[in-house]
């Protein structure tokens, strides 16, 4: 655990963050016609949001790659617990 102490780590927390909510954005520009803010509404009440963020968290399996190819192990570490609260979120989202 001595990883969680290294700044990499939270750098990885951040990067996988950023990369999903650039993932969102994306996809949402590209495949919706309305604003972000009335596409996630909608999707919110349609029960396909957890959808859209997995699709999106998507992004950060090519960086975890990178990151374990060049022996950051600090920075993959902290991309998969960004990974595994995603995965909360998305069964919240589900569930609810």
């Amino acid at each position: 655990m001595e990883f969680i102490k290294n700044k990499y780590f939270f750098w990885g927390l951040l990067a996988g963050l950023l990369w999903t909510s650039f993932g969102i954005f994306i996809l949402l520009k590209v495949f919706s016609d309305a604003s972000i803010e009335h596409s996630l509404s909608s999707l919110y009440i349609q029960n396909k949001l957890g959808g859209l963020v997995s699709i999106a968290a998507l992004i950060n399996l090519p960086v975890f790659f990178i990151a374990l190819r060049k022996n950051n192990f600090s920075f993959a570490a902290g991309l998969v617990a960004i990974s595994l609260v995603l995965v909360m979120f998305i069964a919240f989202l589900k569930i609810n």
